[in-house]
């Protein structure tokens, strides 16, 4: 007799998207006045701009996925609707576990707070409890190493301090998927070794990373799969 060795189940699926389009209208008038003068005109002059067309993937944890393609390829607007940042057209994104996007630089940040305050808030909107913050709050601020303006307002921060405050409070809000989009190309060397080795042990505790990137030796570097895009296909 041969004893049957049992197959290793499949990781689940964390994304899946099903039949996405995203549709954007583009205005052909010059001004502001054109739209108010001519309202019949801009509306006839109005073209559909189709950033994603009937797109389905489907995800499994543990996967690093590279989204690679040239500008406009609608790599961007993939990642803003899994993250939930902008509603889909057509089709529908379900997900299961806690998403952290680092999209654009600053996103989720106010100008006027302090990097303190912006903790906080970007964690909030992260998901996380003030406890939970607060818990982790000399952690977040040791990982960004900008404890000497920590307590200044962020519209006085430099790109790369931007991406630093930003990167540690997603990678510390413990999430279960990390969308990133090429924010990290703004830091400083060191400080991207630094995210690069967060996401290699992001990957050794199976999280599911999904990352937009035109460097290709990071995808393969780091990706256990890439999907090019072309024209929102």
């Amino acid at each position: 007799m041969t004893s049957a060795t049992a197959a290793t189940p499949a990781p689940p699926t964390v994304i899946s998207v099903q039949d996405v389009s995203k549709r954007f209208v583009i205005h052909q008038d010059k001004s502001i006045k054109d739209r108010l003068l001519h309202p019949r005109r801009t509306r006839e002059h109005a073209e559909d701009f189709w950033a994603l067309r009937n797109l389905s993937i489907d995800i499994h944890a543990g996967n690093t996925i590279g989204l690679i393609g040239p500008n406009g390829s609608g790599k961007s607007t993939l990642l803003k609707v899994i993250g939930g940042i902008l509603a889909p057209s057509n089709g529908r994104v379900l997900h299961r576990g806690r998403i952290a996007a680092l999209l654009e630089l600053g996103a989720g940040f106010h100008q006027d707070l302090t990097g303190r305050e912006n903790v906080f808030l970007n964690a909030a909107i992260l998901g996380m409890s003030v406890e939970e913050t607060e818990r982790r709050f000399d952690d977040i601020v040791a990982f960004s190493g900008i404890e000497k303006f920590i307590d200044t307002q962020v519209k006085f921060y430099s790109s790369g301090m931007y991406v630093r405050l930003a990167f540690a409070v997603a990678v510390h809000c413990d999430p279960d998927i990390l969308l990133v989009d090429e924010v990290l190309a703004v830091g400083d060397e060191p400080f991207q070794n630094k995210c690069l080795d967060k996401i290699r042990e992001f990957q050794e505790e199976g999280r599911t990373i999904i990352m937009v990137t035109h460097n290709l030796s990071q995808v393969t570097d780091f990706c256990t799969r890439a999907l090019v895009l072309g024209h929102g296909n």
